[in-house]
This record gives structure tokens, C-alpha cells and sequence, in this order.
């Protein structure tokens, strides 16, 4: 059965606002844990972007991605993605162009287009709806830089990355599972509108058109999973990111990750009640029987090629765990975590 992975670190989160003494720890949790991952037998090693969200000290992905590859020796790293729009795509290549070359064929590019999440965060990166709207262009310009193909802006080049050959990844976000199968990308597709996801897939695998990059329609399927002794641990796993989300969807700001006792304790109020419960939902989680039977009747009904993981919880010890004993229900297959 093909594999999953995670959202680990750099979600250590510890300050909801102001300085974040917590961030540095974080990172360096980060970097640990992508050890333990390898050593779990888990192919893939993702890191996230994120900009001015209390708690999280993501901003940085490819930075972050060539610590992580420094000190790991097999296992694949990359990001989950780059959002585009945020970066002028010369640079993301000369970047990856770095990467590839110094981790030659353990180099992932994942690629996403979501701008930032409030008005001020986009002010600040310059990037908002209009650069978003251009993410077919930017991308078609990222993978010229490889190629030697695009033709914008001659007699330059982005060394070391032409030539190379990263392995991109495409997050379907909006029009992203067109674009990926019209770029000949795999992609990377997730969300809890499980017939959505599956009729995206479908068109995707419909329209693919074979590239340098990808000669096959290559789906990865990607959620939240928890795994523990008895399915309210497990479920336990998911209460602190569930809380950070109705929170930020009913105050508009990201808090750090609590504990789920404290999240128990709290009175919510109508709204972030209603918020809380849907945030909850869709995930898989429970024992590893029942994560077992979960994941293999999700993947036969989407014939994914693997599974990517996107966990966060407080308690990083029984984070670790879950990942040791969803690494035990795989079976040694492929499978994917992100940072």
C-alpha cells in the first residue's frame, strides 16, 4: 500500500504573538525529526511556507529543506510546497538549482499558489491576486529555467539550475490539477470533499499530458492522519490543530498549537464551537487496524501513487509515535511527510 507522511515541524508552535522564542526550537525539531522520519523508512520529507502566522516558523522552505538534507542521507526532501506567487521564479530556480546540486536526485520542488493570509502579510511580500492569477506563467517561466526552454529574457541563465532536474510537484489548489496535467507534473491533491478530490484526479489523469518531467499521470493523495493505541488517543492527536483553525477562522489570526487538555477545558462560544466540530471532520484517524483499512480503501478508491501525511498536534512525542505506528501499517511502502 502506498504510504503517508506528515506535517511535523515547523508547526512547534509556542507564542501566539509577538517574539517567538519558540521558533528557533522549532526548526531545530524540525531537522531532528526528519531524522527519526528516515529512519522510519518514510520516503519523502517535506517543508512548508508560511509568512507572519503566530506560532509557525516556516517562512523559509528552501533554507529549511537544505538543513534537513544535510543531515539526512536517503530519504527524499523537498517542499509542500513553494508558493509562486510570493517569489520571482529566476530565484526558485537558482535555489532548487543549489539544492539539486548538492543532494543530486533527493530534491523535490513542490509547488503551490496561495498568497499570503491576511492583506498586510501580501502588502508585505508584494504578492496578492494579481500574481496569484499568473501562476500558469510563473510556472511555465520556473521549469524553462531547467530546461533551457523560456525565452523572456535572453542570454540569461540560472545557473546551476539549468540542466538539473529537481522533481516537481504540483498542489492543487483552484485550477491546479488542470495546470498540473496540462504541465505534465504529478500532482498533489488533497481536501475533505473526498468526490471533489476524486473527480479532480479523474480529469487530471484524463487530460495528462506527458513531459520531460513526468511520462505518466502521478497522483499524490494528501490528509491528515493520526494514529494511536485506542481511536479517542488518536483522535485527542487532532483537537489542538482543529482548535488553532476555528480560531483563526472566527478572530482571523493562527494561534499557537495548546494542549488538547487546555482546549477541553475552554467554554467556546457558538460560532467557534460550530467551527471546532467541522475541523475535526475528514481526517483519518483511530487505531492501526483501523487506519489500515482507512487509508487502503482511500487509496484503491483514487489508485493514488502515495499517501502524504500533514499531522500537527502539540505533544511531539505522541506526533512521533503516530508516524512509528503508521510506518508499521505501511508496511515499508513509500510515503511522504511534511514540515
Amino acid at each position: 500500500m502506498p504510504g503517508g507522511g506528515a506535517d511535523p515541524g515547523p508547526r512547534g508552535r509556542r507564542e501566539a504573538r509577538g517574539p517567538q522564542p519558540g521558533g528557533p526550537q522549532a526548526l531545530r525539531d524540525t531537522v531532528a525529526f526528519a531524522r527519526e522520519i528516515e529512519a522510519l523508512g518514510y520516503h519523502r520529507f517535506w517543508v512548508s511556507e508560511h509568512h507572519s502566522v503566530p506560532g509557525v516558523a516556516g517562512s523559509a522552505p528552501t533554507v529549511l529543506a537544505a538543513a534537513v538534507a544535510a543531515v539526512t542521507s536517503r530519504i527524499r526532501v523537498g517542499t509542500g510546497g513553494v508558493m509562486l506567487p510570493n517569489h520571482r521564479p529566476l530565484v526558485v530556480a537558482e535555489q532548487f538549482g543549489v539544492l539539486e546540486s548538492l543532494h543530486p536526485g533527493r530534491i523535490d520542488m513542490g509547488l503551490g499558489r496561495s498568497v499570503g493570509f491576511t492583506g498586510g502579510i501580501r502588502k508585505a511580500l508584494g504578492a496578492g491576486k494579481e500574481e496569484a492569477a499568473e501562476f500558469g506563467k510563473r510556472l511555465t517561466e520556473l521549469l524553462g529555467w531547467f530546461t533551457g526552454a523560456q525565452d523572456a529574457y535572453p542570454q540569461v541563465h540560472a545557473w546551476p539550475a539549468e540542466g538539473l532536474r529537481p522533481q516537481p510537484f504540483l498542489l492543487a489548489v483552484g485550477s491546479g490539477a488542470e495546470l498540473a496535467a496540462a504541465h505534465g507534473l504529478p500532482l498533489v491533491i488533497g481536501g475533505r470533499g473526498e468526490d471533489a478530490v476524486l473527480r479532480a484526479v479523474d480529469r487530471y489523469r484524463e487530460t495528462f499530458r506527458p513531459s520531460a518531467w513526468c511520462a505518466e499521470p502521478y497522483v499524490v493523495l494528501s490528509g491528515t492522519v493520526a494514529v494511536a493505541a485506542t481511536g479517542e488517543e488518536a483522535r485527542r492527536l487532532l483537537v489542538p490543530e482543529a482548535w488553532s483553525t476555528a480560531y483563526s477562522r472566527t478572530r482571523g489570526v493562527f494561534p499557537a498549537l495548546a494542549p488538547a487538555e487546555a482546549i477541553a477545558a475552554r467554554t467556546m462560544s457558538g460560532p467557534e464551537r460550530e467551527r471546532f466540530e467541522a475541523a475535526m471532520e475528514g481526517h483519518v484517524h483511530g487505531t492501526p487496524e483501523d487506519v489500515a483499512k482507512a487509508l487502503e480503501s482511500l487509496l484503491t478508491r483514487s489508485a493514488a501513487d502515495e499517501y502524504l501525511v500533514t499531522t500537527s498536534t502539540y505533544d511531539r512525542a505522541a506526533l512521533l509515535e503516530s508516524y512509528r505506528l503508521l510506518a508499521e501499517v505501511l508496511g515499508g511502502a513509500p510515503g511522504t511527510v511534511v514540515g
